[in-house]
């Protein structure tokens, strides 16, 4: 395959990007350091800031002006105001919707429960609702929505736009879910799957903000993952790269639906820890404040009452919780060995209440294990968004694909 040139007007638009990128990451630089900081002209750059300034992206800050040592300078950032995006989380439980700024910076968020059955129409209909539910709140007015993201469980197909049977979702075997949504809405809609979009939002907003390799560990309902590499969000060959949760760490362990054995998902997500704990509590193994609840009635001893008794330091449940950890650990290990990032960050609901425990056993793990640790040590950092990095992630698809500079775009169509 020959390697396709590109052309001025794209190059003009690629560097627009750069700039616009370096605003949105500094939210006050001047437009020398970004001169400094991209390697474009000064001409360029004032050029490029004026455009910016004129189609109200960018504000100047005449009150808290850049000094690098010399005169102070005039701060650029983004107008915030200028323009928002919507973002849908797509999961099997639960829907979510957010109204995000221009910084990513969610101004409304509605839940509402996923229809039964999870019928692609049904499902479809909730989302639309939600949608218009939560423009309506955030008072937005039409022409400033620049678009859609939807968060949803992989694979996509990415071309045509399409959910290809996720495995927690029946009827979904190829569902045009990019499509139906544009049609119900009349909003450009953008569709990836959730882990990536939650690590494009770490990237926007997040703990992965100016970061330029990291990876992310997304805990919903299953495990997911994203990567950033070079400031660019890898996807690889079928654009579904990051599948961290189908690495095999006991080759003799339970059977994933994959069709490999001891898969990092068959033993952290939320079922496999339930699973466990039940086990240990019907066997009478340590003592623990969910043994009542659990004689009572095992269902309510679910993945929020274990994370919510393992994060109050119950014996029983944060050893099931630091056994996972530790899983997540010797993945983490290895992608510290293949791709040498930065930074691994870890989010989602399903950590909720015991991110710390995650972080430490990921950390230790880190510091110990990996051949280039006596040179630096990853870093590790809970997502600052929490259970909402996949909605606001969805949410900045959109900015992403708006604001910043992609090395697709020097390729020709």
């Amino acid at each position: 395959m020959r390697q396709a040139g590109t052309n001025l007007p794209k190059v003009g638009r690629y560097n627009r990007a750069v700039v616009l990128d370096q605003i949105q990451l500094c939210d006050g630089i001047s437009r020398v350091e970004i001169a400094q900081r991209t390697g474009l002209t000064p001409q360029s750059v004032s050029g490029i800031v004026r455009r910016l300034l004129d189609e109200g992206i960018v504000r100047e800050d005449h009150a808290n002006r850049v000094s690098s040592g010399g005169k102070p300078r005039v701060a650029l950032r983004i107008n915030a105001d200028a323009g928002s995006a919507v973002g849908v989380h797509f999961d099997p439980v639960e829907l979510t919707c957010a109204v995000v700024d221009l910084l990513g910076r969610p101004m409304v968020v509605k839940r509402r429960p996923t229809p039964p059955g999870t019928d692609p129409a049904e499902v479809v209909a909730a989302m639309t609702g939600l949608v218009a539910e939560a423009l309506d709140a955030a008072a937005v007015p039409p022409g400033r929505v620049l678009g859609l993201g939807v968060a949803s469980p992989g694979p996509i197909d990415q071309d045509l736009g399409l959910v290809v049977s996720p495995p927690n979702l029946a009827h979904w075997t190829r569902v045009p879910l990019q499509e139906m949504l544009h049609d119900s809405t009349g909003l450009p809609v953008t569709l990836d799957n959730d882990a990536t979009a939650a690590a494009v939002g770490e990237r926007w907003s997040g703990a992965g903000r100016g970061v330029a390799n990291f990876a992310y560990f997304f805990f919903g309902t299953g495990i997911g993952g994203g990567l950033v590499l070079n400031h660019q969000v890898y996807r690889g060959g079928s654009l579904n790269a990051g599948e961290f949760g189908h690495s095999s760490v006991l080759p003799d362990g339970p059977e994933c639906y994959c069709g490999d054995r001891g898969c990092l998902e068959t033993l952290v997500s939320p079922s496999a820890i339930v699973t466990e704990v039940h086990r240990r509590l019907a066997r009478g193994c340590g003592a623990s404040v969910l043994r009542e609840a659990f004689e009572r009635d095992p269902g309510s001893v679910d993945h929020a009452a274990i994370r919510v008794a393992a994060g109050a330091g119950d014996p029983l449940a944060a050893a099931v919780i630091d056994e996972a950890a530790g899983h997540v650990g010797s993945v983490a290990v290895s992608l510290a060995n293949f791709v040498d990032v930065d930074l691994i960050v870890l989010g989602g609901r399903g950590i909720e209440h015991v991110e710390k425990r995650y972080v430490d056993a990921v950390s230790s793990a880190l510091a110990a294990r990996p051949l280039a640790r006596h040179i630096r040590l990853v870093g590790v950092a809970p997502s600052p968004l929490g259970a909402d990095a996949a909605v606001v992630g969805g949410a900045a698809l959109v900015l992403h694909a708006t604001y910043s500079p992609q090395l697709s775009a020097l390729v020709a169509d």
